[in-house]
């Protein structure tokens, strides 16, 4: 039952993974998820921006960005341009402050095939899973045929399960992202 197990698991990863990638992709609306992976260069040291600055979200459009050293608050500005985010920081003096632009609908289909392309790989990671767990289920000699064939079966089903989510999700995201 170990192989069943561990491609559930995996196949788990999978969707966890897709979900994160979905939240950067954004939907109209201020979310830290925009800037996380953002690396700022921080005395010389690529540094992420969670470890220099707090980020919030005062209003649904609306992010801000306070350093812990305000000396930094010029490379957080410079890093955020040079992410090609689509987004125009300001800088006040204490904070940097990022209002998040309405999307057009042009942005919004841009940002639904990102999504599906997303969607779509995270399907092709699962046949992946699937195609190793049949490896697996075909190589262990301690299974006859009927208990082989049973395995692979029962791995199809799981795969079919899962394959359903990321439809759901996508399904979910789109929505999200074409709704004004």
């Amino acid at each position: 039952m170990s192989i069943i197990s561990n491609t559930k698991s995996q196949m788990e990863k999978t969707i966890e993974n897709m979900e994160k990638r979905f939240t950067t992709v954004r939907a109209g609306r201020a979310n830290p998820s925009l800037v996380n992976n953002l690396k700022v260069s921080y005395y010389g040291v690529d540094t992420p921006i969670m470890q220099l600055a707090s980020i919030s979200v005062p209003e649904a459009r609306q992010l801000h960005i306070k350093p812990f050293d305000k000396s930094c608050l010029g490379s957080i500005e410079k890093a955020i341009f040079e992410a090609n985010l689509g987004l125009t920081p300001t800088n006040n003096g204490e904070m940097i402050i990022i209002t998040i632009p309405e999307l057009t609908e042009e942005r919004r289909k841009e940002y639904v095939k990102q999504v599906k392309s997303i969607a779509e790989e995270a399907k092709i990671a699962l046949r992946n899973i699937r195609q190793d767990a049949n490896k697996d289920i075909k190589n262990d000699e301690e299974l006859n045929e009927d208990e082989q064939k049973r395995l692979t079966e029962e791995v199809q089903e799981v795969i079919n399960d899962y394959n359903k989510k990321v439809d759901t999700l996508l399904k979910e995201k789109e929505n999200e992202l074409m709704s004004v």
